[in-house]
């Protein structure tokens, strides 16, 4: 049984502190502080924070990078540290608290894809495989040694929510897997290589817009890597709408138009029509377009 400090914040971090928490000692539970959330605005805990306690881990929430080694060297010595989608680059000084380091779950196969969005721009881009990686880190931006690696195909109607869940569970085990051969010495990180080296960057609000200028594939994939949050937007007759899941259409409308065509929406872009499958009007809960669709007085208008 190894002693563990894990740092981790969303949902997708959840799968790997349940999963190791079964079978080693977790010292401390690190995530970030508790963020406004809502209409309401009220602040929310992190999903770790929630699963933590439910485990009866003891948690900190560091708001500096300052307070993340004072809390690490609290819990000092400790084997390893682990990582998932903790949202804080951790500083030379703390990677060295742990004995053996920091091992950290990234969602793509590494170096494709370094950095904070790797499934959403594995989406956007239209990859049709991806995986999670263990490395180690490093001071680099996910440039450390790599441990071991998955490989997984992506489905076609997969979405970012989909298939970062699926990511997950999988490098969930994967990093479990890991850590008593890691520490043991019979698993030695090998160094990544530069080539195939791309940067996922954060999303941005310039992501999510789906203009009647784009082609349908980039549209679709747009869809794919931005669903369910923050989701793609399209304006349909001057209101924007979050586009949750959406298809090719056999038929479609002109490039700019919205139509309904065998009661389902369908946008008009450049070389073709995107069925919208599922829909979120501004203020409104989403719907599938059909209902959407059956509760406008208009069956056409504009996009864009």
């Amino acid at each position: 049984m190894a002693s563990v400090v894990f740092l981790g914040t969303p949902e997708s971090a959840v799968p790997t502190l349940e999963t190791i928490a079964a079978e080693h000692e977790i010292r401390r539970v690190i995530t970030q502080p508790d963020r406004p959330k809502g209409r309401s605005k009220k602040p929310q805990p992190p999903a770790v924070k929630t699963a933590a306690g439910k485990l009866q881990l003891d948690v900190a929430q560091p708001g500096s990078s300052a307070e993340l080694l004072e809390v690490l060297e609290e819990v000092a010595p400790i084997d390893v540290g682990v990582v998932v989608a903790y949202g804080r680059i951790i500083r030379p000084q703390a990677l060295r608290v742990p004995d053996h380091g920091f091992l950290n779950l990234h969602f793509s196969l590494l170096p494709r894809w370094r950095g904070a969005a790797p499934v959403a721009r594995a989406l956007l881009a239209g990859d049709p495989m991806t995986g999670v990686t263990i490395m180690k880190l490093d001071e680099g931006l996910d440039t450390g040694p790599v441990l071991t690696a998955q490989a997984v195909d992506v489905g076609t109607e997969e979405n970012a929510g989909d298939l970062t869940g699926r990511l997950a569970r999988m490098g969930a085990r994967l990093l479990h897997d890991s850590i008593e051969p890691y520490l043991r010495g019979d698993l030695v990180p090998i160094s990544q290589t530069d080539e195939g080296v791309t940067y996922a960057k954060k999303l941005e609000h310039d992501d999510r817009p789906i203009q009647p200028s784009d082609d349908v594939i980039s549209a679709v994939n747009r869809v794919r890597g931005l669903a369910p949050d923050p989701a793609a937007v399209l304006v349909i007759d001057g209101e924007p709408h979050k586009l949750l899941r959406v298809s090719l259409a056999s038929a479609s409308p002109p490039q700019g138009r919205w139509q309904v065509i065998e009661g389902v929406p369908v946008a008009g872009l450049v070389n073709g029509g995107i069925e919208l499958v599922s829909i979120q009007p501004p203020g409104k809960r989403p719907m599938s377009g059909a209902d959407w669709a059956r509760g406008r007085r208009e069956s056409a208008g504009i996009v864009g």
